[in-house]
Formats: C-alpha cells, sequence, structure tokens
C-alpha cells in the first residue's frame, strides 16, 4: 500500500447506517496503519442519522466510550477522484483492543455469516442494481435537475432512454472512469421510470468484495454528482409520486470446485436453490428493518410501485419479492428484490445470505412459485411501518441466528432514537437528514 503519493488519507469505515466515519490525515504509512494506529471510540459506528450518540447506549458513558483499533480492510489505497487534490481513501474495520471483531461493526456482521458459509465448503458470489436520482436541491428545495444539454427541466418517464443517458454523458463518463479508479466493477447503466432516475449495475463478485463495491460506490455517486453541480441521493423514496430506489441483490453459492449449487442444467434449479429460496422468504417479514432502515423506507414498500411488499417467489417474474432469473443455468441465481437503495450494503448481505443459509442447513421447503401479479396474492407481508419492523427484528429467533446479540441491540437502539427524532420535527425537515446520508 503506497501512500506516499497522496497528499492526504482518509480513513473509514462504515456505521450502522452505511454511513462513512473516519479521519482526514495528512500522511500515513502502511506499518502504522496495519498496527492499529487509527483508533476512533466504538461508539462511532452506533450513532443515529445526524451523527448523533445513543442515548443510554452501553459503548457510551457505561463503557468510559473506550476506543476501538481500526484495521485495512485489504482494499485500498482507493483514489477519490471528486475531491480536487490527490487524496486516498482507506477502508477499515474495527476490532476490540484484544484484536476481536467488534461485532457492531456491519462488516463484521457479513463477515460471520460468509465463515458459517465456508465452514460447508461454500463460498458466495453476489451482484447489486444500484438505483439513484440525480437531483437539484439549491434552496432547500427538492427537485429534479436541468438537462444538461438544453438547460430545461427534466419532464416525464424516460426509461430505457438513451437520449436521456447521453443528456448526462459528462456526468457517466467521470463516474466510469472514476469506478474503474476504484476497481467498482460498474456495467450497465440505464435510465430508469423515475424523473431523473438512473441504475447502474455491479459486476458480481465475491460477496464481501460485493458489499465493498456497493458501500464505495454509493460515496462516489453522490461525489461526482457534486462535482457536476447537482446532488445524487439513495433514499427508497425522494419523491412521493415518483417510483422508489431499489438495491436488488443477485447471488449464487459455489461449492469447493466452484460448482453452482444451484444449477442442475435445468430451467427449475436445484433442491439448494429451492432451500435457500425458502430461507429468505421464512425471514423476510423480521428482516424488514434492515431492508427499509428510515422512515423514508417504508414508503416504497406499497402496493403496486414497482416493489415488493410481501414475501413470495417466482420464476423471471419482477413483481415478486424474490425472482429467480432466466438466461443461462450456468448463472442460475437468487434476486432478492426487497432493500431499498438506503440500505447499508454489509446489513443487507448479511440478512439476505443468513437467510439463504438457514433454509439450506435446515433444508426448507418454498411454497409454490407465483404466476401473474403477485401483488394480487395473500402472502405474508412485510412489516408496514417502522415500529413494527423494529419489534419484530428484535424478537425473531431467526434474527439471532444471522446477527450477534450486541449488533441487534445496537441497531434498535439506533432506529428508537430515530423513531423519536423524527417525531419531533416536522415533514419538511425529515428529506435533508436522508438526501445524501443514506
Amino acid at each position: 500500500m503506497d501512500l506516499t503519493s497522496y497528499r492526504t488519507i482518509r480513513v473509514a469505515a462504515a456505521d450502522l447506517n452505511g454511513q462513512m466515519r473516519g479521519k482526514r490525515l495528512p500522511f500515513m504509512d502502511q506499518e502504522k496503519l496495519d498496527a492499529g494506529a487509527v483508533r476512533m471510540p466504538l461508539s462511532v459506528l452506533n450513532v443515529d442519522i445526524r451523527g448523533a450518540d445513543i442515548d443510554d447506549s452501553p459503548l457510551v458513558f457505561e463503557s468510559g466510550d473506550a476506543d476501538g483499533v481500526l484495521l485495512p480492510t485489504g482494499r485500498g489505497p482507493l483514489p477519490m477522484p471528486w475531491l480536487t487534490h490527490a487524496s486516498a481513501l482507506v477502508p477499515l474495520w474495527m476490532f476490540r483492543e484484544d484484536g476481536s471483531p467488534f461485532a457492531g461493526d456491519p462488516r463484521h456482521a457479513l463477515e460471520s455469516v460468509l465463515a458459517r458459509y465456508a465452514e460447508r465448503g461454500l463460498r458466495v458470489e453476489a451482484a447489486t442494481e444500484m438505483e439513484f436520482y440525480l437531483v437539484d436541491d439549491e434552496g432547500g428545495v427538492l427537485r429534479s435537475p436541468a438537462n444538461p444539454v438544453t438547460g430545461r427541466p427534466l419532464q416525464g418517464t424516460a426509461i430505457l432512454s438513451l437520449r436521456q443517458l447521453d443528456s448526462f454523458d459528462a456526468f457517466f463518463t467521470d463516474l466510469y472512469e472514476a469506478c474503474a479508479e476504484m476497481d467498482i466493477p460498474a456495467d450497465s447503466a440505464i435510465s430508469e421510470a423515475g424523473v431523473g432516475q438512473f441504475e447502474i449495475n455491479l459486476i458480481h463478485r465475491d460477496a464481501m468484495v460485493a458489499a465493498d463495491d456497493a458501500w464505495l460506490f454509493k460515496t462516489l455517486v453522490k461525489g461526482m454528482a457534486r462535482r457536476h453541480g447537482m446532488a445524487a441521493t439513495f433514499m427508497a423514496k425522494p419523491y412521493q409520486d415518483e417510483p422508489g430506489n431499489g438495491m436488488h441483490v443477485h447471488f449464487s453459492v459455489l461449492d469447493a470446485e466452484g460448482r453452482n449449487i444451484f444449477d442442475d442444467g435445468g430451467p427449475k434449479g436445484t433442491e439448494a436453490l429451492l432451500h435457500a429460496v425458502a430461507g429468505c422468504l421464512a425471514t423476510m417479514r423480521p428482516s424488514t428493518l434492515i431492508f427499509a432502515p428510515h422512515e423514508n423506507s417504508y414508503d416504497r414498500l406499497v402496493p403496486g410501485a414497482h416493489a415488493p411488499t410481501g414475501a413470495g417467489w417466482a420464476y423471471e417474474n419482477r413483481t415478486a419479492a424474490i425472482r429467480i432469473p432466466g438466461g443461462s443455468h450456468k448463472a442460475r441465481r437468487i434476486e432478492h428484490r426487497v432493500s431499498g437503495g438506503d440500505v447499508n450494503p454489509y446489513l443487507a448481505l448479511a440478512a439476505i445470505l443468513g437467510a439463504a443459509l438457514i433454509g439450506l442447513e435446515d433444508a426448507e421447503t418454498p411454497p409454490e412459485p407465483i404466476t401473474g401479479n403477485a401483488y394480487e396474492y395473500d402472502l405474508p407481508q412485510l412489516a408496514s411501518d417502522w415500529k413494527i419492523a423494529v419489534r419484530l427484528f428484535e424478537s425473531d429467533p431467526r434474527i439471532r441466528r444471522i446477527f450477534s446479540p450486541e449488533l441487534i441491540e445496537n441497531f434498535v437502539m439506533t432506529k428508537r432514537q430515530e423513531i423519536t427524532l423524527l417525531s419531533a420535527l416536522p415533514p419538511e425537515q425529515h428529506w435533508p437528514l436522508y438526501l445524501e446520508t443514506v
């Protein structure tokens, strides 16, 4: 890791909301990083959406607000092309003083799930579809940006419009160049159904790397949008009358020989695929808080809004929460379509892959697949609001098979504090909290 060519260094870890928490440093060499020279309070990964400490958190006064040790994840140094001078980002994750992983770190939550796959001789590959809006937030009002070519406001649906993409070509050209510099495998881009909404697919990789990709990508998009005179948001529902942002997750599971355990050469997939689907469905309702972690998230999860509301599955059907895509049987995989764009990628993948693993471990069987419109089926429903989601997440035994008690406690305390915070604010002050933080 050569840091000598950079004028400044940013070191950062992901908090429970997926925000980067860290420091700006004039210079730091690799030996110091590896030796744990970067320290921050353990509580910093358990702050609310504003960045405020959680009241009564055991990580603050009860423990003396003790430090943890931050070590490199192995991803970096990465250039930060949205800044005007040569700066590097070094992603970190948190450990306790004795060298043990800090269970409140969301990256460790995913690592714990993947370690259980490894114990069974399995590994997971994953990819994400990242939806976001480009917006103009000047003057404290959220609106669609002007077309960079014509200068006129964007109007109307422009799904899969090359003209819309071409209008923002300068932004996308710079964004893709920046993705290449940061080793983020950006694939196809499309204009989506919302005004100023776009989607970029990230190519499948090892599941932890895919989560890193999604986390870094969100920061990169926001930074590059600002360089181009706009803002970008991954809020689940920036506008009440426009489609929401999702983060769909595709994954497959490989055995020790690299064989896809979901593929049997046929169109329906293996028993292992069915077990994984069953696990995802059975854990979907109590996992709603992970997939919809914010007040705004629940504006997206409504019937007929191109976001699932019930725990159903289907082959090649985008109305279902779990879709088995068509195409080559060698690429047989599960698409989990519940997460909003506002999720923490580490927690979302941990919840999805942990649920699938429960299905594999217990050889669970799913119900019959849906045909037609999933909204017309009587399905087990996702949590309908934020408070219900918190209660379900806190009490469900399947959640305790996926996440540590410490992470569950920290996440629930964070969300309860945010519920109290948002309930005391007028509605017009809600979206600024979320615009570029999620």
